[in-house]
């Protein structure tokens, strides 16, 4: 059977078995459109990348549910343009969460810092810094101590931001515990994030 024969209806209804040559195939036909509106509207290409990735995974996870009369590029389109809406929904709520961040460190960081031993939290700090893997240290001290963005560090390292995401939150999850005792530490590991 040539794929490239069938109907978009068709080729859904084989999905729907767990075809995955028929989802192949949908993927070749649609993928190009459903970029270039995803980069005109993100203007930013791994954004783009990312919601595309996930409006295909959508595709094939909720396939079962897709029905076979449904005009398949609009239900992308309207996929795609929910997860567009998404993705920039959990970005203005992210930069609030930063300003509020930002409020906060300059309102209570002279208070705040007066009452650390400034000195013996940076060396447990280090301590711990020393103690996680080879790429996560790398990735962490670049975006604690050289205050670089995700992004920064994403290029330096030929790695994704979200890799880069990833990677800071791991490390602030095992060097937390250890700094428990500080009064201090939440600031410098909020400021990681």
């Amino acid at each position: 059977m040539s794929y490239t024969q069938l109907e978009d209806s068709e080729l859904t209804d084989l999905i729907r078995k767990g075809d995955e040559a028929a989802f192949a195939e949908i993927y070749q036909r649609h993928w190009m459109v459903m970029y270039n509106h995803a980069l005109k509207m993100l203007g930013n290409e791994e954004d783009a990348r990312d919601v595309i990735q996930e409006l295909f995974t959508t595709l094939w996870t909720k396939a079962e549910y897709i029905q076979s009369s449904i005009n398949l590029s609009g239900y992308l389109f309207v996929t795609l343009r929910n997860k567009i809406i998404d993705l920039i929904h959990r970005r203005r709520t992210e930069a609030k969460y930063l300003d509020s961040l930002a409020a906060f460190a300059v309102e209570y960081t002279n208070e705040t810092l007066a009452e650390i031993t400034e000195k013996e939290l940076l060396q447990t700090l280090d301590l711990e810094i020393e103690k996680l893997p080879p790429k996560m240290k790398l990735i962490f001290e670049m975006r604690v101590k050289q205050h670089k963005s995700y992004k920064e560090i994403a290029e330096v390292l030929n790695i994704s931001d979200k890799t880069v995401k990833k990677q800071v939150s791991n490390a602030i999850k095992i060097i937390k515990p250890k700094l428990h005792s500080f009064t201090g530490w939440t600031i410098i590991l909020l400021l990681a994030k």
